[in-house]
């Protein structure tokens, strides 16, 4: 597992944002930008920052790139979340 990765990745509020947007499903990468005042080239640069953390995925149809959650990677950070924090029960 990458975390440091990851959690760089998640420290950023943009990158934030458009996981928000892909829990709703997939979004090309124009779709993804009409939902911030930034440029095309720095909404690319967010998403090859969580392509490399593993965070999302990408599929090419046609001439479009859709990119998606990648929840396998979301479902080992939360349960390594869990974990962490234990049974607090159990340590009283």
């Amino acid at each position: 597992m990458r975390f440091e990765v990851s959690f760089k990745a998640l420290a950023d509020p943009a990158r934030r944002k458009i996981l928000q947007l892909l829990k709703h499903g997939s979004m090309s990468a124009g779709e993804i930008a009409s939902h911030f005042e930034m440029t095309q080239a720095t909404v690319s640069y967010h998403l090859n920052v969580l392509k490399k953390a593993d965070l999302i995925c990408e599929e090419r149809q046609k001439n479009f790139i859709y990119y998606s959650l990648n929840t396998s990677i979301l479902e080992e950070i939360m349960a390594w979340l869990v974990d962490l924090k234990g049974n607090q029960d159990e340590e009283k």
